[in-house]
C-alpha cells in the first residue's frame, strides 16, 4: 500500500464520526427543502419556461417563492440571467445604494471580484465609488477573527450598507458563522435601524441549517453554479431578502418598471428545481471531502484552514503549499482525475476581476462550477490552494492520491 493512500485510510478512520454527523445535517437541510417543495406545491407543470420578455413565468414565479421560503426570506428572485455570483452582488449593491451614501465592509477586505465593483482597481467602469458611493472597512483582527469593539463604533448616519463576506474568498480567515452573522446583524441595527445589512452568501448556502436572511440579513445573495444549484443548475444568480430591497436588485438586472417580472428561463425550470432539491446532498459531500483534505494535509505538516475536525463554514478547504511549483502540482493533478478536460495541463493565466494570475483545477460538467470538484489559488505568497465543492467526496480521494504524491516531488521536478 502506498504511503498516500494509507494516510487517506487513517483519515477516513479518524472521520467517521464526522460524516455522520454531516448526514445527520443532510437531512435536515433537505428536510427544509422538501417542506417548501410540498408548501409550494411544485409540480411537473412547473419545469415548462416562456420565451421573449417572460412574462406570467408560473415556473419562475413558483421558484422564486420556493427559494424564498428555503432561505428564510420574504421573497426572493432566482435568475438565469445573473452572469454569476459577483454579477448578482453587484446588481443588489447598485440596487440600494445612491450617491453619497455608504458602504462598509464589515469583515475586512472583499473578494478579488467586487475590487472592480466597489472601485477599489480600475476606473472608468462605472464603479460604486465613480457613482459618488463611499467605501470603507473595517479590518479584520490579527487573528482574522471580526474586530468586534471597532464595527460597535463604525456605523454612521450615512453608512446605508454594510456588507458582510461569509466565505473566506482568497483570504487565510475563518468564514462567518450563521450566529456571528446574526451577531454582527445584531450590533449594526443597534446603531443605525436604517442600514441594510448584505451578506455575500457565495459558497455558504446549506451549511448549516439556516441561512442569513433567517437571522435578521436584510438581504443575500449567490451564484447557482455554487452551492444551491446542486452542481446541475446550467448558470445563474439569486437575490433573497426583504421585498423591496430584492425589487430593486432585479431593477438592476433588468430595468426600472420591469424588475423581478421579467427573465426568460428558457426552459431551464427543471434543472433549477432538480439542483436545488439536490444542493443539501451536494454540500454534505463537499464538506467530508474538506475534512478529508485537512486532516491529511495537516498530516503532512501544511498549514490547512479551515483545521482538522472543525465545524465547516463554507465549502472552501484552504491549504498554504508555500511554493508556486507545489500549487501549480496540486492543480494539475486534480485536473488528471476531473471527469472533463483530464487531459489538460492548468497553467497560471490573468482572469477577468482578479489582480493576480490564478491557477485553476476544473475539469467540470458547467464551466466554472465550484459545486463540482474545483482548484484554484492566485500566484502570489504564501501560495495557498483553494479547494471547492465535490458532488462526492469518494472522487475527491481518489484525486488525492495522485495529488498528494505531486506535491511531495513538485520542487524536485
Amino acid at each position: 500500500m502506498s504511503s498516500s493512500i494509507l494516510q487517506l485510510e487513517v483519515a477516513k478512520q479518524a472521520l467517521i464520526s464526522i460524516f455522520s454527523g454531516i448526514d445527520a445535517q443532510v437531512k435536515q437541510n433537505l428536510k427544509r427543502v422538501l417542506d417548501a417543495f410540498r408548501q409550494h406545491r411544485v409540480g411537473t407543470h412547473h419545469f415548462a419556461g416562456v420565451t421573449g420578455y417572460g412574462h406570467d413565468d408560473l415556473g419562475r414565479q413558483t421558484l422564486d417563492r420556493v427559494f424564498a421560503e428555503i432561505m428564510g426570506s420574504e421573497t426572493s428572485a432566482v435568475r438565469v440571467q445573473f452572469v454569476s455570483g459577483t454579477h448578482a452582488i453587484a446588481c443588489a449593491l447598485f440596487g440600494v445604494l445612491r450617491p453619497g451614501d455608504e458602504m462598509l465592509a464589515v469583515a475586512g477586505a472583499p473578494y478579488d471580484t467586487l475590487e472592480e465593483v466597489i472601485g477599489l482597481r480600475g476606473k472608468s467602469q462605472g464603479s460604486l465609488i465613480e457613482y459618488g458611493i463611499s467605501y470603507r472597512q473595517i479590518d479584520l483582527q490579527f487573528d482574522g477573527k471580526i474586530d468586534w469593539e471597532s464595527l460597535k463604533i463604525g456605523i454612521t448616519h450615512k453608512t446605508r450598507l454594510v456588507l458582510i463576506q461569509r466565505s473566506c474568498g482568497y483570504s487565510w480567515r475563518s468564514s462567518l458563522s450563521i450566529a456571528e452573522i446574526e451577531k454582527i446583524v445584531h450590533i449594526v441595527k443597534q446603531q443605525n435601524p436604517n442600514t441594510v445589512c448584505f451578506v455575500d452568501n457565495c459558497y455558504g448556502e446549506f451549511i448549516e441549517t439556516q441561512e442569513p436572511t433567517a437571522v435578521g440579513a436584510d438581504l443575500i445573495a449567490g451564484s447557482l453554479i455554487k452551492n444551491p444549484g446542486g452542481t446541475i443548475a446550467p448558470a445563474g444568480g439569486y437575490v433573497a431578502g426583504r421585498a423591496e430591497l430584492v425589487e430593486a436588485a432585479t431593477c438592476r438586472l433588468t430595468a426600472p418598471g420591469i424588475g423581478s417580472s421579467g427573465g426568460a428561463t428558457f426552459d431551464q425550470n427543471r434543472l433549477l428545481f432538480q439542483g436545488l432539491f439536490l444542493a443539501p446532498q451536494m454540500v454534505g459531500e463537499a464538506i467530508k471531502g474538506n475534512h478529508l483534505l485537512a486532516h491529511v494535509f495537516d498530516q503532512l505538516g501544511y498549514r490547512v484552514n479551515p483545521l482538522p475536525l472543525e465545524p465547516r463554514r463554507d465549502v472552501i478547504q484552504a491549504i498554504e503549499l508555500g511554493t508556486p511549483k507545489k500549487l501549480i502540482a496540486f492543480c494539475r493533478a486534480l485536473q488528471k482525475y476531473s471527469p472533463v478536460g483530464s487531459y489538460l495541463d492548468p497553467v497560471p493565466a490573468e482572469m477577468p476581476g482578479y489582480e493576480s494570475q490564478l491557477v485553476m483545477a476544473g475539469g467540470t460538467f458547467i464551466d466554472g462550477s465550484t459545486s463540482e470538484l474545483s482548484a484554484d489559488g492566485p500566484l502570489r505568497e504564501p501560495y495557498i490552494v483553494f479547494c471547492q465543492g465535490g458532488t462526492h467526496w469518494t472522487h475527491l480521494e481518489i484525486a488525492l492520491e495522485a495529488a498528494i504524491e505531486a506535491v511531495e516531488f513538485a520542487d524536485n521536478s
